[in-house]
């Protein structure tokens, strides 16, 4: 087993689940990845060139593929912690006029499904008529169950406001086949994690360092894996970079804020049956004295950083 201080805010090159077997258990906080869908490389639309990776295979028999993933998943439920979580980005893709879903592996391996999340990508990648344009993938928030408690932690009102509806673009201006957006990793991490601190999160398919990149962001402290060396290139320009994407991640901070919590409506005898954004979301800037005391402190800290 490596050394985990050893491991700390750096991006190993290898194969996804050969380096997994190669890490302690019980102490990553989260991870998040969207691995190759094993679209077959020859598959693309009209609006998008079809997928082909580095050094990664997208053409696996579909079989193999999904065992391989069974695996990778298993051991990234031996890595975190227990009540620890996993977001996996995904989708629903067609063979021959049949689906395959996500769900035909996922309920196969150790994990807890906690939610399934839609993410509406607001663009189509193929504008044939087989099918309704597909614009969403899945996110499927995976969780390590503590002492037999598959509910879990509650989340805050600030991040549950978020529904299960999350609606960015993908990632633009990045050379790496298929990017999510920084959206998508700081969403999950902060809404988890909130303030939590010396956390690790990990990312098993790292790219172009998107998830690594959210983790610099929040003060966390990051392990990716990835077998491309250009991919790490990439990926470790971006961290030595990364003031250049605060106007990303300042956004969708401020998204995270509530008026009221649900506690606080009920106390003050205020509906609180019924969802109502115009009582619950109301977007400040971060300098707002509603913003949560230790989030300041870190926005005062990583602007110190950034301008001095």
């Amino acid at each position: 087993m490596q050394n985990k201080e050893e491991l700390l805010n750096t991006i190993i090159q290898g194969d996804t689940l050969m380096e997994l077997r190669k890490l302690p258990s019980d102490f990553i906080d989260i991870g998040i990845t969207s691995p190759p869908y094993n679209k077959g490389e020859k598959q693309k639309g009209w609006l998008v060139k079809n997928v082909e990776y580095d050094k990664a295979s997208d053409k696996k028999n579909e079989n193999d593929y999904q065992q391989e993933q069974i695996e990778v998943l298993n051991e990234l439920y031996r890595v975190i912690k227990p009540g620890g979580s996993f977001f996996y980005n995904h989708k629903t893709r067609w063979e021959k006029g049949k689906m395959i879903h996500p769900m035909e592996w996922l309920l196969k391996t150790k994990w807890n499904i906690r939610q399934e999340i839609i993410w509406d990508r607001t663009i189509a990648g193929n504008i044939r008529g087989w099918r309704f344009w597909q614009v969403d993938e899945r996110i499927y928030w995976l969780q390590k169950p503590k002492d037999g408690n598959l509910i879990g932690e509650e989340l805050k009102s600030k991040h549950s406001l978020m529904t299960s509806i999350w609606r960015f673009a993908p990632e633009k201006n990045n050379s790496h086949p298929a990017p999510f957006p920084l959206q998508l990793p700081l969403r999950c991490i902060y809404s988890i994690l909130d303030d939590k601190k010396d956390c690790i999160v990990i990312d098993p398919y790292a790219g172009s360092g998107t998830t690594l990149l959210a983790s610099k962001f929040l003060g966390y402290n990051y392990i990716g894996i990835e077998i491309s060396k250009d991919y790490i290139n990439q990926a470790e320009n971006r961290l030595q970079n990364y003031q250049n994407e605060y106007n990303v991640f300042i956004t969708e901070i401020e998204k995270h804020i509530v008026k009221e919590t649900f506690a606080e409506r009920k106390e003050k005898g205020k509906n609180c049956g019924k969802f109502r954004s115009q009582n619950v979301i109301e977007l400040k800037t971060n300098k707002d004295p509603n913003i949560d005391d230790n989030l300041e402190v870190k926005l005062k800290q990583l602007e110190k950083q950034l301008f001095g």
